[in-house]
């Protein structure tokens, strides 16, 4: 199990509670970027159909669905939004 904010390897064995936050970066462990069914392209960003929407992501939340994902997270694409408007831009240059 891994943070999804510092992305560094966590030893948890029990059920994470929520209030727990990771060790390294005080970060909350109960949030939907550590949870298993957390999934952009679905509805609500939710791959649990019968999860009640939780608007902030990287936030604890009282879901009951929430179920620690297994492997290291996605790796976030810094600036991805500053390189699609270079590229736009560099489209229309006279």
């Amino acid at each position: 199990m891994y943070c999804h904010n510092c992305r560094r390897e966590l030893a948890v064995d029990t059920k994470v509670g929520r209030s727990e936050t990771c060790p390294f970066c005080d970060s909350d462990l109960h949030v939907c970027y550590n949870c298993r069914f957390y999934s952009p392209s679905s509805y609500n960003e939710c791959g649990e159909p019968q999860a009640e929407r939780v608007v902030d992501k990287d936030r604890r939340n009282f879901c009951e669905f929430f179920t620690f994902a297994d492997g290291a997270p996605a790796e976030k694409k810094p600036g991805g939004g500053q390189d699609a408007r270079e590229k736009l831009e560099s489209l229309f240059k006279k």
